[in-house]
């Protein structure tokens, strides 16, 4: 307490303390032994009036014990029940739940994992994936620093994402792996990765690279089939030994029919097996009858250029060839795109061509482009020419409506270099993304298409798309994303197609362990996106003809609907948009696979090295009541008491407010009751 305020105390206790004198004893007519008991009482509540105005504070001081946590993890994988521990594991759950020391000693906190990890509700067994490193860094950003060790009940079987025995060495928490699964090692052949293009050219052979291995202490032999459609097309016999566990086969399979194909591998079974599934894989193809070849006329060398053919050719139905403007004349007509990389004045003949041909382009300006000129070459855009240059980012227009384009990032993405001064199309023009500068939206377009009478085009105008294609890469550990986008502009400008209303985009198959998603746009009659629309799917089986009927959720500018639950084959379907009168139909497959029962042990090394990294211990399913019975016992895991200090104003103590009303109270009573005024 300071030392003015103690003073102030002192000097409300002497004032009260003197105005009870002098009203009881100095000025009092009548002197009784009452008067004693009357000064006491004013006394008191006038000293209380007057701590209330001087309101000194106080420290309170709480204190509370706190639990450690206990994070249980179940795995809630189709292994799990294809193993045949799935009973165990939810009583295995139920124990903890009900064990009254676990309870007492952790606060304890169940969470389930397959391709997400989240709060336990209920347990199916029919997650499709398995990421165990997802599951250690999850609870790492819950709990931080704190102790909170971790049972984590798992076959050890992970399907993808980073290896978790090495993810455990930075962790914080003890990790309790218990094993589902058996842990007794028998003969097994497997059939692992099988790598090949998603495409396939009509009358040639494709590759495919197939990985096997065995797992066992004999030497066996086997058959490696591939099969199509009834019809073996590919077959040879195999070894495997202790010293041989792993072969690959490289195999040249031909394409003879266009469309979707599905193939067949098979690893016979040996007569020890206990699990055959992995003995079997499927994989497809589509096989076209034609390939998009991309000319790209540039006269500089500039990061870009290298760039867009890598982004083109990452699908395997582009190839791209380089050229300048002056060795491209006459051959132009061999390609069904020509891109056109800061033309200059040196690209007359070009343009010249490309419109005798009526060719499609797209062309890409930047610093170097010669506005000047190409101004005059062509009769589609028209830029301003002021000999300065300016730095713009991109905004995705959502009545964008030449097909659906994804916002990728644009907004975050770096700034392109471009040409400073308006830019005017002398056609229709629909544009994608428009020039920002900061928060300022130019309206001026930076990625625009135009189609007139057939004749397609699209405008990139800045340079610098590298920066792009990087800055995705960085965001999301892919170049995916990024290439598709420009896949879309190849795809749009490379084709005929008359504008619809209704665009979808979708794959010609899935494979049964991934996302099955389509993407939908929908536009008004003046070609504006409607975010207002109503779009259905019906989906049908084509061996089942079970009918399927599915509502498009709006995601930004985009409808989509994720199929995951659809059974592997053939489907037909049709998106609609209600009350419109407005369709589009297709056709994918669903090739089944699933990756969880491809597993016949548990993965007891890995769940191991995943204990000692953090200091923990391995333990079986039978072994439940010895890990709540080690846990309790754990010294490291005790309960902490906090205290918590608190500085409190003494007029927020309720009871000093009462006390003084009582006592003016009892004052005023008892001099009516002793027939004092």
């Amino acid at each position: 307490m300071q030392k003015e305020t103690l003073l102030l105390i002192i000097g409300a206790a002497i004032l009260a303390l003197g105005i009870a004198v002098f009203q009881y004893f100095y000025k009092a007519k009548y002197k009784t032994g009452r008067n004693k008991v009357y000064g006491l009482i004013r006394f008191l509540s006038v000293f209380g009036l007057l701590l209330l105005l001087i309101n000194p504070t106080y420290k309170q001081v709480t204190y509370v014990t706190v639990k450690p946590s206990l994070a249980v993890a179940l795995d809630n994988t189709s292994s799990i029940r294809h193993l045949g521990y799935d009973d165990e594991s939810e009583d295995l759950v139920s124990r903890f739940r009900e064990s009254e020391s676990l309870n007492n000693t952790f606060d304890v906190q169940f969470y389930s994992f397959g391709q997400e990890f989240k709060r336990l509700d209920t347990l199916d067994f029919k997650e499709k994936q398995t990421s165990i490193s997802n599951v250690l860094h999850s609870l790492e950003d819950i709990y931080g620093t704190e102790i909170a060790p971790v049972i984590l009940l798992t076959d050890g079987n992970q399907t993808y994402g980073e290896a978790y025995q090495y993810t455990s060495k930075n962790l914080n928490q003890q990790i309790y792996p218990v094993v589902l699964g058996d842990t007794v090692t028998y003969d097994d052949l497997k059939l692992g990765q099988v790598n090949v293009n998603r495409y396939a050219y009509i009358n040639n052979k494709f590759p495919v690279e197939i990985f096997a291995s065995y797992n066992g202490n004999n030497t066996v032999n086997s058959q490696l089939t591939v099969s199509s459609g009834g019809k073996v097309l590919h077959s040879e016999r195999v070894a495997f030994s202790p010293q041989r566990k792993s072969q690959v086969f490289n195999l040249l399979l031909p394409a003879t029919s266009v469309g979707v194909r599905q193939y067949s591998v098979q690893l016979t079974a040996t007569a020890s097996e206990k699990n055959t599934k992995n003995n079997s894989k499927n994989f497809a193809i589509e096989v076209i009858d034609q390939k998009t070849n991309v000319l790209i006329v540039s006269n500089i060398v500039h990061p870009d250029v290298g760039m867009l053919k890598k982004s083109i050719e990452s699908n395997r139905l582009r190839t791209v060839t380089f050229s300048n403007a002056v060795e491209s004349i006459n051959k132009l007509n061999d390609y069904e795109l020509v891109i056109l990389y800061q033309p200059d004045a040196s690209f007359k003949n070009v343009y010249e061509q490309l419109e005798g041909l009526s060719k499609n382009s797209i062309t890409i300006g930047g610093a170097n482009t010669e506005w000047n000129a190409v101004n005059t070459f062509q009769n589609t855009i028209n830029q301003e020419v002021t000999g300065q240059q300016e730095e713009v980012q991109g905004a995705l227009n959502v009545n964008f409506s030449a097909f659906v384009i994804e916002d990728i990032g644009f907004s975050d993405f770096p700034p392109l270099k471009t040409s400073f001064g308006d830019v005017n199309f002398k056609t229709e023009v629909d544009v994608a993304l428009t020039q920002t500068i900061g928060s300022l939206n130019t309206e001026n377009p930076l990625i625009a298409t135009t189609d007139t009478n057939g004749h397609r085009e699209v405008f990139i105008l800045g340079e610098g798309l590298w920066r792009w294609r990087a800055q995705s890469f960085i965001d999301n550990s892919s170049f995916e994303k990024f290439d598709n986008l420009i896949d879309n502009l190849v795809q749009y400008a490379a084709s005929n197609k008359k504008k619809s209303r209704l665009n979808i985009d979708y794959d010609s198959f899935y494979y049964g362990n991934g996302d099955v998603t389509l993407y939908a746009q929908y536009f008004d009659k003046n070609y504006t996106f409607d975010s207002r629309a109503r779009l259905s799917i019906r989906v049908i089986h084509a061996d089942t003809k079970k009918v399927t009927d599915i509502p498009l959720l709006l995601k930004k500018n985009t409808y989509q609907v994720a199929m995951n639950n659809l059974e592997p084959g053939n489907y037909k379907f049709t998106v609609s948009v209600i009350d419109q009168g407005l369709a589009r139909s297709g056709s994918f497959t669903i090739i089944p696979f699933d990756i969880e029962q491809q597993f016949l042990n548990a993965n007891v090394t890995d769940l191991r090295a995943l204990a000692s990294n953090t200091e923990a211990a391995l333990y079986t399913s039978a072994m439940g009541d010895q890990l709540i019975d080690n846990l309790v016992r754990d010294t490291r895991y005790k309960p902490v008491q906090k205290s918590t200090e608190k500085i409190v104003p003494l007029i927020d103590w309720k009871w000093l407010l009462f006390m003084i009303a009582s006592l003016l109270s009892i004052e005023w009573f008892m001099r009516k009751y002793n027939g004092l005024t």
